[in-house]
């Protein structure tokens, strides 16, 4: 699937011929397969608006703050839309040079310089990753930023993607220093107010900036709204959030995950099940938002945060359960 050239958001369906609170039955066999996974806290679906689906499973209460590992990097990436919409950045072909020098140390590459926006929030800098194998000693650092800038490139800019935690930590540190706020605030004031959803301060580096691309906090309610706010094109009721074009151009696949085989866009993981086209948010352990707009879907998953959800183990089980039956489900709800 190719999504570089086209994005979704326009691929409309009908709308509902019944109402939704009439086929909540309809929604069982999802619920038992995901309380089936023993991993799996809780789960919300909402299809045009409307609640089709709220369970608890195990773990925290819908009221409580759960961790979404790396959904940070979602937040973080809808954030760098917030300051092109600002004019805070000039644009994605910026580069880190030109915004942000004083970020760079006198040990990095010569070009580590012209690194652009663009690498950043698709991790396509070249640089050798902070995460994986490589996370206990890049956090243990002294200077997160520096130490992620100071590795060696071991791609090319822009040739492909290389998951990497620093990319999104690096990405923040810009947005902190282009707006003159931390990463804390920029996300309470233009997220958590709008959406009205509560962000809690998180992890910081030694130099005092909240960590780009991991470590934050949301409910099962606040995750869902925030993709709510993305399935419709940046809107939420009534205020436009992010610009409908940042919507769209991070639903246009630039780069493609070496662990998964999903496409990636600005932030998002983008994939296809039943003929629908869907951007997902993915966080360690089996934390997911994940929106379908050409058939008004919205769902949110947590998970127990301490073990792993890989591709080949439980990532993969919930992705199909997406694929393969929320998705038609949802598609046959349009019909």
């Amino acid at each position: 699937m190719n999504m570089k050239r086209r994005g979704f958001l326009t691929a409309g369906l009908a709308s509902l011929a019944t109402p939704l609170l009439a086929q909540t039955n309809s929604w069982t066999a999802v619920r038992d397969t995901a309380r089936s996974f023993d991993q799996c806290h809780a789960m919300m679906i909402r299809q045009s608006g409307q609640s089709v689906l709220t369970e608890v499973f195990r773990g925290p209460g819908l009221n409580r703050a759960a961790p979404i590992k790396s959904v940070s990097k979602t937040i973080v990436a809808a954030l760098t839309g917030a300051a092109l919409d600002r004019g805070e950045l000039p644009s994605l072909g910026a580069t880190l040079g030109e915004v942000a020098p004083r970020l760079i140390p006198a040990n990095a590459d010569p070009g580590v310089a012209d690194s652009t926006m663009e690498n950043l929030v698709t991790m396509q800098t070249g640089l050798e990753r902070t995460s994986g194998a490589n996370y206990g000693g890049w956090v243990n650092s002294g200077n997160w930023v520096a130490n992620a800038l100071a590795r060696p490139f071991v791609a090319e800019p822009g040739a492909r993607m290389l998951y990497s935690t620093g990319s999104f930590h690096i990405l923040g540190a810009v947005l902190s220093e282009v707006s003159g706020q931390s990463l804390l605030t920029l996300a309470r004031a233009r997220l958590g107010d709008p959406l009205g959803i509560e962000i809690p301060a998180w992890t910081r580096d030694p130099q005092g900036r909240y960590l780009g691309g991991n470590e934050m906090a949301l409910t099962l309610d606040a995750m869902v709204r925030f993709g709510e706010m993305y399935r419709s094109d940046g809107q939420f009721n009534g205020t436009q959030v992010l610009s409908a074009d940042w919507v769209r151009q991070s639903f246009e696949e630039r780069t493609q995950s070496f662990f998964s085989g999903l496409g990636y866009g600005y932030g998002w993981f983008l994939g296809e099940g039943a003929g629908v086209q869907y951007a997902l948010a993915r966080g360690y352990g089996g934390q997911i938002i994940c929106v379908a707009p050409a058939i008004e879907l919205t769902l949110a998953i947590t998970s127990d945060p301490l073990r792993p959800a890989r591709s080949g183990g439980y990532f993969g089980d919930l992705q199909r359960l997406i694929e393969q039956q929320i998705l038609p489900l949802a598609k046959s709800q349009m019909s």
